[in-house]
């Protein structure tokens, strides 16, 4: 091995490796237990947590990838991904996969492609490449040009619909936006402004989207319909108590009373199984794991690389705050899954590749001076 092939794997993030290991087999734990159902001769498992590995071993695959080449060659392929990106999710009308009553899927034979998870990494890389090529803060032309940025692949999302997702990304590119920096006067006159537009945002809300908002104000006043998942939920975690039932031993997973409880609802499985001991455990992780990708952000040497890690940083960030958030009751359901703990195929590739990304930066921090 070559001295620079050395230092690679020397400089390289094992914190953020080990931490992101560790939350991926609690979650193929955790799916084993949500894959259960409590039957008279006993458990029996369905095969989610087998399909979870799978897909773990082709995103470390992914990961091992993103951290070969240099990250900086990605400024040129940014807007080829871009334009591939809006391709795939342009087809989701025509070709798209039906599933739960929203066409988000391509199907491609022998698996099913999200395109809205691609749109994760194209919008994560144009942002990183466009706001890195000033320091100076942005004003309204660069707001502008940052919004048309987001608003072209978040318009196709919001249309399958997915409103998670779209908010994830916007969200996503406005945490790299502020990192940046943003003109005081810009940033004054959108703190006003956008709070005061939210309300015109309700009548552009699908019918199923202003049920979810007005069923998270009040799960009880259709306890059997739009608010059984989130009582379900409450009931799971609070029944779980301090140390919980024990692994497989949850009743309202187990005896199917819990919906999307390899999903959305990952998290009151853990609750139900491990307490609240077990969900401290899994937040300190979880905590650990973005501390260790923002300290890639703030080692980084270059601006790209910088941004790069920020965007993934937030991206993590806001779902793992949006999820646990939702299952506890405090947020409305959207439908974002918890990183590395909820099932999910494209979720978990581009998972494991983000965290490569992040890899590739801390790996080449010392190849260049400071830009």
């Amino acid at each position: 091995m070559s001295p620079i092939d050395r230092r690679l794997i020397t400089h390289m993030n094992w914190g953020l490796v080990g931490f992101t290991g560790l939350l991926f087999l609690f979650g193929v734990a955790n799916l084993y237990s949500a894959s259960g159902v409590r039957m008279e001769d006993g458990i029996v498992v369905s095969t989610f947590y087998q399909k979870q590995l799978l897909w773990g071993l082709m995103g470390l695959g992914g990961m091992v990838f993103f951290m070969l080449f240099d990250y900086r060659h990605m400024k040129s392929l940014a807007l080829p991904l871009f334009i591939i990106t809006m391709i795939l999710l342009a087809a989701i009308p025509v070709f798209g996969k039906v599933v739960y009553g929203a066409r988000r899927w391509l199907p491609l034979g022998f698996m099913n492609l999200q395109p809205s998870e691609v749109a994760k990494i194209a919008i994560l890389i144009m942002g990183a490449r466009f706001l890195s090529r000033s320091r100076e803060p942005l004003g309204w032309k660069g707001l502008f040009e940052v919004l048309a940025l987001g608003g072209l692949p978040a318009g196709f999302i919001v249309m399958q619909p997915d409103l998670g997702t779209t908010l994830l990304l916007l969200m996503l590119l406005g945490g790299i936006t502020l990192f940046h920096g943003v003109q005081p006067g810009v940033l004054k006159t959108c703190l006003v402004v956008v709070p005061s537009m939210l309300p015109l945002a309700w009548f552009r809300l699908h019918d199923y989207q202003k049920q979810r908002i007005m069923t998270f104000l009040d799960p009880g006043n259709d306890p059997l319909g739009a608010g059984y998942h989130i009582i379900q939920s409450q009931i799971a975690i609070g029944s779980g108590q301090l140390w919980g039932k024990g692994f497989l031993g949850g009743t309202q997973s187990q005896l199917r009373f819990l919906p999307e409880k390899h999903t959305d609802f990952a998290l009151a499985v853990l609750g139900e199984e491990w307490g609240f001991i077990g969900c401290v455990l899994l937040v300190v992780l979880f905590c650990l794991f973005l501390l260790s990708i923002f300290n890639t952000a703030r080692d980084a040497k270059d601006r790209f690389g910088s941004y790069l890690t920020v965007g993934v940083f937030f991206y993590f960030f806001w779902q793992i705050l949006i999820n646990m958030g939702m299952v506890m009751g405090l947020m409305p359901v959207v439908g974002v899954p918890l990183p590395f703990i909820s099932y999910g195929g494209s979720a978990t590739l581009v998972n494991f590749c983000l965290i490569g990304l992040v890899l590739n930066v801390s790996m080449r921090r010392f190849m260049f001076k400071t830009s």
